[in-house]
């Protein structure tokens, strides 16, 4: 029997409109973080009562948030891809190399930036969707050649000394009311970085897009049943194109975001950042096998992810391992909740 999601779609006139999974998944995950956070906040202070500390999570993971949505579209009609951090780290050498070795200008980088993220968007998502090769194959390849790229175009990390790029990087955006009082007895307003407005647009942007859009409405279709969406009429090649090329293009704003945060070039960056994207997406309600997900709730993964991580450094568990079996522990428990609730309709 072909699989079913309940998508969240619409419901028949008069009956009563019940919680889709969809909306249970992220209802759980902002519970989760809600508790986690209160939880720290009240058992182990040690920063967490000051309301920079949570701006610095998203200071720091704003390029994660981008990414992250990126590969939820993907995710959510079937797919998925592991190029995201290559395409980061390439964006990052490419754009740092053109500012400091070309004397380029930050606008004409921008462009490179997208320009990497939607060739590598465009290429795997015909490669997946015209030619029908496994997308983990495809994005495998991607984020192979994005590493062996990234090492090409510039061996050695180094700082970018560009000033337009330094005063663009430096742009601080004050939160007002929310800044505390230093040792000095000096005021500091809370800020965060150019970068999260992009984040915060974006998840916005993509809220809306799969909620009232068509194209939105393609994407839980084609992953809840590929032969039932093509029935409707609906081009299922063309809509899995798209998701690719989207995390594409995002995968190159995303790169730009990491970019500014980090303000260098490395073969080094973004390590890892296509696994976190990936647990950040489940832990906000995506399911592997599609056609369930939603943004917001990639948005709050990426919080739950950075805050757990916060909370194992604090309470002395600084070495890497802890933080490793800490994430797998909460992906495994957002994975038996998932295959829960997908359990009781059967």
């Amino acid at each position: 029997m072909a699989k079913k999601h309940n998508t969240g779609g619409s419901v028949m006139p008069g009956r009563t409109k019940k919680l889709t999974d969809t909306n249970l998944l992220l209802f759980i995950t902002v519970i989760v973080f809600v508790v986690m956070y209160i939880g720290a906040m009240l058992f182990l202070k040690k920063g967490f009562l000051k309301p920079q500390t949570f701006f610095n999570i998203l200071n720091a993971n704003a390029a994660l948030i981008i990414t992250s949505c990126g590969m939820s579209l993907v995710m959510i009609t079937g797919g998925i891809d592991i190029s995201v951090g290559g395409v980061v780290a390439l964006v990052s050498m490419s754009c740092a190399v053109y500012l400091d070795y070309q004397g380029g200008d930050v606008f004409t980088s921008l462009l490179i930036a997208l320009g990497i993220g939607l060739a590598f968007g465009a290429v795997q998502g015909f490669l997946v969707a015209y030619l029908d090769i496994q997308p983990f194959i495809v994005s495998l390849a991607g984020m192979f050649f994005a590493r062996g790229m990234t090492t090409i175009v510039h061996t050695a990390p180094f700082n970018v000394a560009n000033e337009a790029f330094s005063a663009l990087k430096n742009v601080r955006i004050n939160i007002p009311g929310l800044g505390t009082v230093n040792k000095l007895g000096k005021y500091v307003n809370a800020y965060v970085e150019i970068g999260v407005i992009v984040a915060i647009l974006t998840v916005i942007i993509l809220f809306c897009v799969l909620k009232w859009t068509k194209l939105g409405r393609n994407f839980y279709a084609v992953g809840g049943n590929r032969q039932s969406a093509l029935m409707l009429g609906i081009n299922v090649k063309r809509t899995r194109f798209l998701s690719h090329l989207l995390c594409g293009l995002l995968a190159g704003i995303g790169g730009y975001v990491y970019f500014l945060h980090v303000g260098s070039g490395s073969a080094s960056h973004a390590s890892g950042m296509e696994m976190n994207a990936i647990a950040s997406s489940i832990i906000g309600g995506t399911l592997l096998t599609g056609g369930v997900g939603n943004i917001f709730g990639t948005f709050v993964g990426v919080l739950s992810l950075s805050t757990i991580q916060n909370i194992v450094s604090s309470i002395g568990l600084d070495q890497a391992w802890w933080t490793g079996i800490t994430v797998a522990g909460m992906l495994c428990v957002f994975l038996v909740v998932q295959s829960v609730i997908l359990a009781r309709k059967h």
